[in-house]
């Protein structure tokens, strides 16, 4: 079990390492971030009240396709210079690995965009409380769109065009982490609980937790042969 750990942090490190070195990629995804969130203001008119309704909204669309830039080389770049064989011949099992992977994403983008969600929502007029929320559903939706986003990167690794391919399968599969990340904001300025939304975020968190990795691994084999 140890060496399996040991793998595992070793990939995560590594990833980081790797993500590190590229700054400017990690910088446009937060660039991307700002700039989506920015831009619905000035189209939208200065209207305080139809900022503030549509700010979650906003920021969860703005982060869910932030999410999406680096998502096509999350296996690419090692199926390109060979890093994917040595995984799928490692002692270690693969799922564990593809975990180790999604971590890796998650820490260079998902949790720098929760982190930066909060400045972005003074633009859109939301209270310390509404900021809180928005802030704790990404922490719980950003990991699922990492997750879910290994599965189609997999599926994708290797082919032509798999970018916009990969945005065609795990777009559908976006919206419902969207729909109860951005809502319970909205159940928050409405005066109702957060408890439901939040309870359905962390079980299909849970779910991606145990299934997403296995199907990513399954793909990964499919694709090396």
């Amino acid at each position: 079990m140890t060496t399996a750990l040991d793998a595992v942090r070793a990939v995560v490190v590594r990833d980081l390492r790797i993500a590190l070195r590229r700054r400017a990629d990690t910088g446009a995804a937060l660039v991307f971030f700002a700039i989506v969130a920015s831009l619905f203001p000035l189209g939208v008119g200065a209207d305080p009240a139809l900022l503030h309704r549509m700010g979650a909204g906003v920021l969860w669309v703005a982060a869910l396709l932030a999410a999406m830039l680096s998502l096509a080389r999350l296996f690419a770049d090692d199926h390109r210079d060979g890093t994917l064989e040595q995984l799928l011949l490692s002692p270690t099992p693969l799922p564990l690995l593809v975990l180790g992977k999604v971590a890796a994403h998650w820490l260079s983008s998902g949790l720098l965009l929760t982190l930066v969600a909060p400045l972005l929502a003074l633009q859109y007029g939301l209270a310390p409380g509404a900021t809180g929320v928005l802030v704790a559903s990404l922490l719980l939706g950003t990991p699922l769109l990492s997750l879910i986003g290994a599965v189609g990167a997999a599926l994708t690794v290797g082919l032509r065009g798999g970018g916009v391919l990969l945005a065609l399968l795990v777009l559908p599969l976006f919206v419902p982490v969207l729909i109860f990340g951005a809502g319970a904001v909205d159940a928050h300025d409405a005066g109702l609980g957060v408890g439901a939304h939040f309870s359905l975020l962390g079980a299909m968190l849970a779910l991606a937790l145990f299934g997403a990795p296995w199907a990513a691994a399954t793909a990964l084999r499919i694709a090396a042969e």
